[in-house]
């Protein structure tokens, strides 16, 4: 980095005597407070005459902005002139041509070929290379100088003055006067150049880095990105140079001692350039200070910086294992799962090739080779072992992708793994991991080989389940000394959680083996079975085991009742550790219905046992929830995995009666919501089921908490979805709970975003097709979509955001039923923004003319989705031949409303108008029907702005072409417009009367254009005494030009030609903005 010195200079001696000892000598001593705050101005004095150094100083720089190849040789060249013009030659040599001239002059010289460079623009290569060619050359000169100095040891640290330190600092000044020049092309050039000077050199004089320290720090603030991008590439060598040497608190004030690496650190955050943000982070130094926000950039909006940050900067970083391991976590999680497939290939080839020689202590130049180190699988196991595997290789945890990544791009971990006894008798969390990982990625790749490799490295059913069974045994143990453990000893907790994430990982690889051997079968088999049984075996254990059985059982109608009946022996098995005795059944247990009064009391009195204490009963009480939850928790699962019909299975029908209803009923607030989830699960079996207990899911949604909300919720979308939309029409109030939970957001949030979650699938999906319910609800989901009550509700606006574009494009029912509300929400969301107040600051809500750019956005049917037309949107001929009969009844429920609109509404709506798609390919009767409309609204002045009324003209114009040109393929007997169009009074304000002064307006046609028969009504203004004309006014003359193709017989319409238009006065005004628009010879058919 170029090192800050203190200002005493030695004198320079050498064999060489220069011309100009004390010429361009910068300050001995250090510069003022004051001369640091702006750089001095440099005049550019006017060319002299042509001489032989400019001759020959000028043909090197030409030759240099053609190519670098030759850039060295053209280096040595100049070097040559300079020491001409600088030193006395201690012997005889070539002359240059140079001797004649001094140092001054030779500065002068490359100073002003370098001035030259700065308005050159960016897109000229030549500009890039003589930039390279000045820092190559200035590098290459202060080498040499220093070589020709004795440094001795008083002078270390201290820089001495040369020649070349003299041009420097002569090159720079001159360039730090143009940072603040007008033209953005020289500030980016002189910018450019002191980035590259900073970063070429290795030291520079005190005095001069305050000056490029200071310039620097305006151009971050620069309007053009490209000059912020070489500003901030050279502060961050500057910002390196005083993380590591302050400047002394004794001659610089506060301001310039502090805040530049806090600067730079904010436009790191805050720069709306992509390339300035990328710049410093590549750039910045490495600090602890710094490191957070350089990490942060992996959740940046621009790809190329988050692929930077792990392709560039993590690698560079060092060791990985100096990050916290949540922060490692994060940077693994956001790279793998990023949008982005490039990002997630960095971060993939981050873990895999990186993190993995980090952790076997191989350097990085090391790992840089061409001949890759030998697999260390214990390197890779230390390695999950950062990433805390145990919690993060859980479902949805990203261990498991990263390890997918790994296996796919180390073929030779993958070749030389190795799953002996050894390995099976010795797991640890991370070696199961990495079992079950590679066993997951050979199964799922669908390739012959990889099936063939793991077949031979992975052992047997048999052999498995022994290992299995083992586990499970360990794992069993351990629960039970955690539970005589009193709560201080957290070591055998901790060995707890281990051993239930190998049991987990076993039956992860478990569900996966081939069943084929009855042996290997019978034994998984009959251990799962037993396994169930146990009632300390925790829920994800449970879960997987219920999931294997399923696997192991067939996959016809009796496979699948062997596997209930067993599930339920399981069941049974823990229900009787609780039960005493036989409870009495309830003879008139209804089948259908789990609907109860919740103050219902048991008729018969259990009979009398010995009195209990009162911890003894309240132990009791809590074991009995504890094994019903499990009860519960194992039927949950199994009905996860069973399709068949719930009636046709005596076991389903058994455990319905016996088991989730009375759990349903239940006073225990778990034990009920879990009894909730088993009966929805067997609503969606049996659909008879589910109509008797609707009402009662819509009960707990009513009644229950934010989260028995979500459930009951999420069941009623699961049965609509299975047994059709119909329930919603018998059963009115099941559709007022969806639209309350949307509307209601402030009170529970979390609900609201579920719902706008499973509406939008139910719409989506086509399960809702009713049209009134449909609309309700969709008109529901666009104001939420834009209400500032969902501002803090990112759920509902993220899941909106996806689905309102999707569902408009997909399908043509889907426009035209947006349309269809879309005026209605409109006026609701014109509502909620009248009723907010200006106290309501602290609430943003969108304008309501973005909004209304939405709903007409959605509703273009230029975008919307038709099977099998592959029409490309960049086609404007194929725009113009769609279908537009759904922007044309928008136009038509827009004018509607406006009717009977406030005037400030109408202001939303009209320009709306300007938006719609005009086409001629719509249905003949809309377009007419539309046209009969808009002469209405012209006639009757119903908008009251300029910018509405310009919208209204543009679609009267687009709208008559069409017509026109509909009633010229009619015929000449048929009158293009026919009696379409406003009943116009003969006479109105500005119509034309041939009788009155010459300074009149005239409306008139012009001349058809033979080769498209086109017709465009013109307006010319001829009064040069009026100031300006009223959009009213030329409303009126557009109505009169129709007025008068009636009574002429529009004889032009018909493709006669017909002059009527006297020539513009010469003092004509000129034309407005709608009589531009309507001059233009544009035709939207």
């Amino acid at each position: 980095m170029p090192a800050r010195v203190a200002p005493t200079r030695s004198a320079r001696t050498s064999t060489a005597v220069s011309h100009k000892s004390s010429a361009q000598t910068l300050n001995s001593t250090r510069a003022s407070t004051a001369s640091r705050v702006s750089a001095p101005y440099v005049e550019i004095p006017e060319d002299a005459p042509e001489t032989a150094l400019r001759t020959q100083i000028c043909a090197i720089f030409r030759d240099a902005q053609k190519s670098t190849t030759g850039h060295r040789k053209l280096v040595i060249n100049l070097r040559k002139i300079q020491e001409a013009c600088c030193y006395e030659p201690s012997s005889k040599q070539k002359q240059t041509g140079a001797e004649d001239f001094d140092e001054d002059e030779f500065n002068y010289e490359v100073t002003r070929c370098v001035v030259r460079v700065m308005p050159v623009k960016k897109s000229e290569a030549a500009g890039e290379r003589v930039i390279r060619f000045i820092g190559l050359f200035l590098r290459h000169a202060n080498d040499k100088d220093n070589e020709l100095v004795p440094m001795e040891d008083d002078d270390m640290g201290a820089l001495v003055e040369t020649p070349s330190t003299r041009l420097t600092a002569q090159v720079m000044k001159t360039v730090l006067s143009l940072l603040t020049a007008k033209e953005k092309f020289v500030r980016f050039r002189a910018t450019q150049l002191i980035s590259h000077l900073v970063n070429s050199l290795d030291s520079m004089d005190d005095d001069l880095f305050q000056l490029l320290r200071h310039g620097l720090l305006k151009r971050i603030r620069d309007k053009e990105a490209m000059v912020r991008v070489q500003a901030v590439l050279a502060l961050g060598r500057l910002a390196g140079n005083e993380a590591e040497g302050e400047i002394n608190s004794d001659d610089s004030d506060e301001e310039s001692r502090v805040g530049l690496l806090e600067k730079l650190l904010g436009v790191l955050q805050n720069d709306p350039s992509a390339d300035v943000r990328r710049s410093l982070l590549v750039n910045l130094p490495i600090l602890p200070a710094t490191l957070p926000f350089l990490l942060e950039r992996a959740r940046d909006q621009d790809p190329a910086t988050r692929r930077a940050l792990y392709s560039r900067l993590l690698p560079a970083l060092g060791d990985f294992r100096h990050l916290s391991l949540a922060m490692r976590e994060k940077l693994l999680r956001w790279g793998l799962r990023d949008r982005d497939e490039n990002v997630r290939k960095a971060a993939g080839k981050l873990f895999r090739d990186r993190w993995i020689e980090d952790c076997a202590g191989i350097p990085e130049e090391a790992a840089a080779d061409a001949e890759a180190p030998p697999p260390n699988f214990e390197a890779l196991q230390e390695l999950l072992e950062r990433i805390d595997v145990v919690n993060s290789g859980v479902e949805n945890g990203v261990a498991l992708e990263a390890m997918k990544g790994f296996w796919e791009g180390r073929v030779d971990y993958r070749e030389a793994v190795v799953f002996d006894n050894l390995f099976w008798d010795t797991l640890s969390a991370e070696s199961v991991f990495m079992a079950r990982s590679f066993n997951d990625y050979c199964r799922n790749e669908g390739s012959n080989k990889l099936e063939a490799l793991v077949e031979e490295k992975m052992p047997e059913v048999t052999k498995l389940a022994y290992y299995l069974q083992r586990y499970i045994n360990v794992l069993v143990e351990a629960l039970k000394r955690v539970a005589q453990q009193s709560p201080e000893e957290d070591e055998e907790e901790e060995d707890t959680v281990e051993q239930e994430f190998i049991v987990e990982q076993l039956l992860h690889i478990a569900h996966t083996l081939d069943y084929s051997d009855e042996v290997g079968r019978r034994k998984m088999f009959a251990l799962l079975r037993q396994s169930l049984s146990v009632p300390d075996l925790p829920e994800e254990a449970t879960k997987l085991i219920v999931e294997t059985l399923r696997g192991i059982c067939a996959g016809d109608v009796a496979g699948e009742r062997e596997f209930v009946s067993i599930v339920l022996e399981a069941v049974a098995d823990i229900h009787d550790t609780i039960m005493d005795e036989p409870a009495e059944e309830d003879v008139d247990e209804s089948f259908h219905s789990a609907r109860s009064e919740v103050s219902d009391t048991e008729s018969n009195s259990k009979k009398s046992k010995p009195e209990m204490s009162e911890e003894e009963l309240q132990d009791k009480s809590i074991k009995e929830i504890m094994v019903n939850m499990k009860c519960l928790h194992i039927v949950q699962c199994m009905l996860q995995n069973v399709e068949g019909n719930l009636q046709q299975n005596v076991d389903l029908v058994a455990m319905l009666n016996n088991l989730v209803v009375p759990a349903v009923r239940s006073h225990e607030a778990p034990v009920r919501e879990r009894g909730l989830l088993c009966l929805g699960l067997c609503s969606l079996l049996d659909k008879s089921l589910a109509e008797e207990n609707l009402n009662l899911f819509m009960h707990f949604f009513s009644k229950g908490h934010a989260a028995l909300q979500i459930t009951a919720l999420q069941i009623l979308t699961d049965i609509l979805t299975q047994h059709g939309s119909h329930l919603l029409e018998s059963n009115p109030p099941l559709l007022k709970v969806y639209l309350k939970a949307l509307k209601n957001g402030s009170k529970g949030p979390e609900v609201q975003a579920a719902t706008t979650v499973a509406v939008c699938k139910l719409l989506l999906g086509r399960v809702i097709q009713d049209s009134d319910a449909a609309n309700d609800l969709l008109k529901t989901l666009i104001v939420a979509y834009f209400d500032p009550s969902t501002q803090s509700n990112q759920g509902v606006r993220q899941t909106l955001s996806y689905f309102l574009p999707v569902y408009s494009y997909s399908r043509k029912e889907n426009q035209d039923r947006i349309r269809s509300v879309a005026v209605d929400a409109l006026h609701v969301l014109y509502n909620i923004h009248e009723s907010l107040d200006d106290e309501d600051e602290d609430i943003e809500m969108v304008s309501l003319s973005v909004i209304g750019a939405h709903l007409v956005d959605w509703t273009d049917p230029r975008k919307c989705y038709v099977p099998g037309n592959s029409m490309s949107l960049a086609d404007e001929g194929a725009k113009k031949a769609v279908n537009g009969d759904v922007h044309l009844d928008l136009a038509s429920d827009i004018l509607e409303r406006m009717n009977n609109a406030t005037k400030e509404e109408k202001k939303i709506l009209a320009p709306l108008l300007g938006k719609v798609h005009v086409s001629a390919a719509s249905s003949e009767d809309k377009i007419r029907a539309l046209y009969d409309e808009v002469c209405i609204a012209v006639e009757d002045k119903l908008v009251p702005d300029a910018t509405g009324r310009n919208a209204l003209f543009k679609i009267h114009v687009s709208l008559g072409k069409i017509v026109n040109n509909l009633a010229q393929k009619e015929g000449p007997k048929s009158s293009p417009l026919g009696d379409r169009g406003s009943a116009t009074p003969e006479t109105e304000v500005g119509e034309t009367n041939e009788d009155e002064d010459a300074d009149e307006r005239t409306v008139t046609t012009v001349q058809q254009d033979d080769a498209d028969e086109r017709t465009v009504m013109t307006v010319e203004q001829d009064d040069a005494d009026d100031d300006e004309q009223d959009e009213d006014t030329i409303g009126a003359l557009v109505q009169e030009q129709l007025n008068e193709g009636r009574e002429e017989g529009e004889l032009s319409m018909l493709g006669e030609t017909s002059v009527l238009a006297t020539r513009p006065k010469r003092n004509q005004r000129p034309r407005d903005s709608l009589v531009e628009e309507l001059l233009s010879d544009e035709d939207d058919m």
